[in-house]
């Protein structure tokens, strides 16, 4: 019987949001991926990096205010930077965990760069805020370099930057080599290093890919059987945050469509998520895609709890 080849999406939830919190999630959650290994299960892992990057763009900024000598990373290095760190605690504290219960599996990152168009819509109404929060001034020296700032009465300015939709992720072969030959991957963290392709050579674009989009799409490239998004809620539910609110255990692809054409989903939060469901299923009819908490994975993949979502 061949393994179930899987892309698992992870959360915030799983990889905390300091480097010490990230220190003791990852060990958590190594111990759930370990579980879907048991289970035969033939692992790919994204994983998000808004706090990480956000941190690591803070950090850059700030050595540049105290030393006037450095020169500020671009956003691009930002996230390559997050997907080492991310991809260096996940992989150690799986492989132990792993060889702890005497599997011997090789675990690896790839450093995923993803590409974009320079004329998707989103470079021109930037959505996603990162950084810390700036003063008058140092708003308007970003503004003057091109960058787009949003303001927050009472607190300062944020730096915004766009979301676009991801086009081809350039280490896909690497990826499947690896994921072919039943190794754990940790590829395209945060989404993936968004570049611009110009001629022959990929440059770095301000920007970052929403992590759940990316998840789907490599679960498609890859063929995968299943799609596992792990989030912060247990499974999906109808008419969330109210009164009337009710889990959804299972859904099809055109239910997907038309809770979605409903707005039953928040934008940024479940949204992306059953997005990202509906670009898989409709490119791999025979998949389905599990939306759970990493509380409830061993019992999700049992049909036991979370939201399952078939073509």
């Amino acid at each position: 019987m061949s393994k179930k080849k899987v892309v698992v999406s992870l959360g915030h939830d799983a990889l905390g949001y300091t480097t010490t919190e990230q220190w003791d999630a990852v060990k958590i959650t190594a111990r759930a991926l370990a579980d879907l290994v048991e289970e035969d299960y033939q692992l790919t892992i994204t994983h998000s990096n808004g706090p990480q990057v956000s941190m690591i763009h803070k950090a850059m900024t700030e050595l540049r205010r105290v030393y006037i000598d450095y020169t500020p990373a671009p956003m691009c290095v930002c996230s390559a930077m997050s997907q080492g760190y991310v991809g260096y605690d996940i992989q150690n504290s799986l492989r132990a965990e792993l060889l702890s219960r005497g599997i011997s599996k090789p675990v690896s990152t790839i450093l995923t760069q993803v590409t974009v168009d320079p004329y998707d819509e989103a470079f021109y109404e930037p959505t996603k805020v990162i950084g810390r929060y700036m003063s008058k001034e140092d708003a308007e020296i970003e503004i003057k370099k091109g960058n787009y700032v949003k303001e927050y009465p009472g607190k300062g300015f944020r730096r915004v930057v766009a979301a676009p939709k991801p086009i081809d992720i350039v280490e896909i072969e690497a990826i499947r080599t690896l994921a072919e030959a039943d190794q754990v991957v940790i590829a395209c963290g945060g989404g993936g290093i968004p570049v611009i392709e110009q001629q022959h050579a990929l440059k770095g674009a301000s920007a970052v890919i929403e992590k759940d989009a990316i998840a789907g799409k490599l679960a498609a490239d890859l063929n995968c059987d299943e799609l596992i998004i792990l989030t912060a809620v247990d499974c999906v539910y109808k008419d969330f945050g109210s009164l009337r609110q009710a889990p959804i255990a299972s859904m099809n692809l055109q239910e997907a469509k038309q809770y979605i054409s409903e707005g039953q989903f928040e934008a940024g939060t479940m949204l992306p998520k059953i997005e990202a469901a509906v670009d898989y299923l409709e490119k791999v009819p025979r998949g389905s895609v599990l939306i759970t908490s990493m509380k409830y994975i061993k019992d999700a993949v049992k049909g036991k709890a979370g939201t399952l979502i078939i073509p």
